[in-house]
């Protein structure tokens, strides 16, 4: 069983995300991520949706998703040739023994300082889950307090592009 992500372009309508969720939930597949925006046309909404399973799975969720009424296109994105990117926010513990410590992690990671309090960080970063991760290796002793992550976004590299 590998990941696979899928790039799923729909009519941004009510009971669409619920509709598309359902599909999975019916199957009893899980999905690992599943982000939903706008697109540049605001009829037109994205979902990238990650989940883990063989070839066969895959065939199968695709071929149920395009029969679906509000979905105008899928498409399963290759791992080499696509950007992934996830934003993670965590609020951390950061006294002032600690602080310095906590802002040096973040900026190895490239991530930002968007909130300080006198017993605490709050960071921003963007990138590939293994940089997130890391990122929460290092900040995990000195106490996280809070996480949020958005879940995966992807675009093809290069020319290629999901249209309508």
């Amino acid at each position: 069983m590998s990941t696979h992500v899928l790039a799923v372009l729909v009519e941004n309508r009510a009971g669409t995300l619920s509709r598309v969720s359902g599909l999975f939930s019916r199957r009893g597949f899980n999905i690992d991520s599943l982000t939903v925006g706008e697109t540049e046309n605001a009829a037109i909404s994205r979902m990238t949706i990650a989940l883990h399973g063989d070839d066969a799975i895959l065939e199968q969720i695709v071929k149920q998703l395009s029969k679906l009424v509000d979905v105008i296109a899928v498409r399963e994105l290759e791992r080499t040739a696509c950007i992934k990117r996830e934003i993670l926010l965590v609020k951390t513990k950061a006294d002032e023994k600690t602080r310095q410590a906590v802002i040096q992690i973040a900026g190895i990671f490239r991530a930002r300082i968007i909130d300080v309090s006198p017993e605490t960080i709050t960071i921003e970063a963007t990138g590939d889950k293994d940089k997130l991760e890391g990122l929460l290796l290092l900040l995990r002793p000195y106490g996280i307090l809070e996480l949020a992550r958005t879940g995966l976004v992807a675009l093809e590299r290069g020319e290629k592009r999901l249209a309508v």
